[in-house]
């Protein structure tokens, strides 16, 4: 004991010194970019960025060879249910650091709510197993440490650091950690036999890194630059406390108001509209049993599918054809960000953790594999799920711009022509930063007319895979894109009805964009100054983050009473745009060849990327045009006019309301398509996916033994 306050007390000096020091350090100027180095925002200047880089990649290594083995065998012992039980009482456990750090910080009200969430849970809670505070008495936790307790008292952080098992710290956030073991009671109890319990329950607490590693290693080209980016943003939501359960409350409280003004003005709008727009009077055109314009206007909950005539050659009016009357529609931005509601948890479901040998969820069932497109470039990964009848149809996935294998969507999806019947194939889509790496060294991806050609040598090798593999025949192929995945697919489309040689039987374009140039346009327009009108940025942008965290760890509740997302339309933009240009980011990292284990000045270039000036600097070289207006001529899905107007083998969903198209661009479609491209009410940009109005209509178009019938009837 006397050791360790020796120590601490040492630590305590050393830390001082190096605060201390920072304090005094001029502010670095941040230089002005078109998207924010978020970064540097959070955490300052890289100073030892190069050692940074090596180290974490050390520990990458080391997560993977020695920590991740111990954490999939501790999940092979040990049922989920009994690791959310030793959790639950490690947290109970742990309630002096967070009182300490709230009495440090003057918060009396959650530290007095933390005393009493941990005599609850002590008691009623059986030793804390258990959280009767939350679940029956709404004590939600707080999350505090004393890294949150420093900092309230203006301790600057110094420098970002990462060291041998740390993957992301500050010299605060050691010294933080240091003090969060001193207030940890199980610190003080040393038998062998305690050591042995505590070194299991280190295990099992830190056995959720697994997932973070595995998205952050495999999800983005750059992986230390996003933990950089992450462990910024959520070490500032916590020492500013965003992630308090009231202040977010309170700002989805002020937001509901102000959306509740909009909704009673723009009512009033859409029932003139409704009563007077020209665009309904082709209605009453429809076959016998159509609604009528009354029936449309007072239609409630109760109706869950609607089928409308959404063309009509001689008056050329555009309308819906499936029209979702409860989706309560609030921007286009905000619409599109629905997309994230689109989900399954029963592809996770499993009474063993994610990292166990006897996770069978759906999933874990899905299976990674790699081919070789080009011998000297990197394998391609893509996942597979096969039926065990050999002679069920296979439904290749595409998912949207930038998405790799491991999408989340594609995995809904893949579940959802697995339960019809299919084998499935996932690919990731083309303007991916993998797959860029497993083609050609001058391959720029972007052009979906050049680029068809590696789609399809990509596909092809997959399928040979599974052919040789598994014995199989796939005499029937479905290929099913979303986004710039879709647009992807409808040009393979072209080039197979041209010349069949993967003899796909199908296709389905979910939200293709029809103007690629317009399309890109409209992600900058969006991304145009929406982070520097403010000179909060930081809390702003921390702010919409802690609520999209909120979101995702409340996603049931919202999938069962959803009437809006709590968000601005701002905070739509800020999210979308920080997604979108990530993608872009992570390309043009792997384009470019940027190193990853030593500093270089590749992210002044990316921070001031747009879609349009990758455009001009990449595709236009690339594909031989002079002008963005021909390079926009040769992507439209209008220039496929031939086998848009003479093919009957695709459907494309489109919303009405999709910001990356317009009214002029939606009428040409319908006139080439008539009743193969079926436009949705609402929705926006894929905003539609998880209603039950269009995974009904999904469902129908791949149906097995509606497909069947069909033959034999014809």
């Amino acid at each position: 004991m006397k050791n360790f306050s020796k120590l601490f007390i040492t630590l305590f000096i050393l830390f001082s010194f190096t605060l201390a020091g920072e304090c005094f350090v001029t502010e670095d100027i941040r230089e002005y970019t078109l998207h924010p180095d978020y970064s540097y925002e959070y955490n300052g200047r890289d100073k030892f960025e190069t050692f940074n880089r090596k180290m974490f990649n050390f520990n990458l290594k080391m997560n993977k060879y020695a920590l991740k083995p111990v954490h999939k065998l501790w999940a092979s012992i040990m049922p989920q249910y009994g690791m959310d039980r030793i959790k639950c009482a490690c947290n109970n456990i742990e309630f002096p650091i967070r009182v300490t750090s709230c009495l440090i910080q003057r918060d009396f009200k959650n530290s007095g709510k933390e005393f009493l969430r941990f005599l609850t849970n002590s008691t009623i809670g059986l030793g804390g197993l258990y959280d009767p505070a939350d679940k029956l008495f709404n004590m939600t936790p707080v999350k505090e440490d004393m890294d949150q307790a420093l900092a309230s008292c203006h301790i600057k952080s110094g420098p970002y650091l990462v060291l041998p098992g740390i993957s992301s710290t500050t010299p605060r956030g050691i010294f933080g950690k240091i003090l969060d073991a001193g207030l940890n009671p199980s610190c003080y109890i040393g038998t062998p036999v305690i050591a042995m319990v505590k070194a299991g329950l280190l295990v099992n607490k830190t056995t959720d890194i697994q997932s973070a590693a595995k998205l952050v290693e495999d999800s983005f080209a750059d992986p230390y630059e996003i933990a950089r980016k992450f462990y910024g943003a959520d070490r500032y939501i916590k020492n500013s406390n965003l992630d308090r359960a009231e202040v977010i409350e309170q700002q989805n409280k002020e937001l509901e108001e102000e959306l509740e003004l909009v909704k009673e003005n723009s009512d009033n709008e859409i029932t003139a509209t409704i009563q007077n727009s020209e665009d309904l009077a082709g209605i009453k055109k429809v076959e016998d049993g159509a609604l009528s314009i009354s029936d449309i206007a007072n239609a409630g909950n109760n109706v869950e599918n609607v089928i409308l005539k959404s063309y009509d050659k001689s008056n050329s009016k555009l309308m819906a054809d499936l029209v979702i009357f409860d989706y309560n529609p609030q921007t286009p931005m905000i619409d599109a960000m629905r997309t994230a509601l689109f989900d399954f948890p029963e592809i996770y479901k499993s009474i063993w953790n994610e990292l166990s040998i006897w996770n069978r969820c759906f999933n874990n069932q899905i299976k990674c594999a790699s081919v070789n497109i080009y011998p000297d470039r990197a394998p391609y990964k893509f996942r597979y799920i096969l039926q065990k009848d050999k002679n069920a149809p296979l439904a290749i996935i595409f998912p949207s711009i930038g998405e790799g294998s491991m999408s989340h969507h594609s995995t809904i999806f893949a579940k959802i022509f697995y339960d019809e019947g299919y084998s499935v194939l996932i690919q990731g889509n083309h303007f991916n930063w993998e797959f860029a790496k497993s083609m050609p060294e001058d391959y720029v991806p972007g052009n979906p007319n050049r680029d068809v050609e590696q789609i399809k040598l990509a596909a092809q090798k997959e399928i040979e895979y599974l052919k040789n593999k598994y014995d199989r025949d796939f005499s029937e192929k479905t290929v099913i894109g979303t986004s710039f995945g879709a647009v992807g697919a409808m040009f393979l489309a072209n080039s197979e009805y041209k010349d069949n040689t993967l003899n796909i039987t199908n296709y389905i374009a979910i939200s293709p964009p029809v103007n690629l140039v317009y399309a890109i346009r409209q992600i900058d327009k969006n991304c145009e100054n929406c982070y520097y009108n403010s000179d909060k940025l930081k809390e702003k942008a921390a702010l919409t983050a802690a609520k999209i965290m909120q979101l995702y760890n409340n996603k049931e509740k919202y999938l069962t009473n959803l009437e809006t997302l709590p968000f601005s339309n701002e905070e739509a933009k800020v999210i979308t745009s920080f997604v979108m240009h990530q993608k872009l980011s992570d390309l043009v990292f792997t384009l470019e060849n940027a190193p990853k284990n030593k500093k270089s000045d590749i992210y002044t270039t990316l921070n001031n990327l747009t879609y349009t000036k990758y455009a001009e600097e990449y595709l236009l070289p690339a594909s031989g045009f002079n002008s963005l207006e021909d390079l926009g001529r040769d992507t439209s899905l209008l220039s496929l006019q031939d086998y848009l107007r003479n093919a009957n083998n695709y459907k494309i969903y489109q919303s009405v309301d999709d910001y990356f198209v317009n009214t002029s661009q939606l009428k040409k479609l319908k006139q080439l398509t008539l009743d193969k491209t079926i436009l949705i009410s609402n929705g926006s940009h894929l905003g539609f996916l998880y209603r039950k109005e269009f995974l009904d209509e999904l469902k129908k178009v791949i149906s097995i033994q509606d497909n069947i019938k069909q033959a034999m009837k014809n």
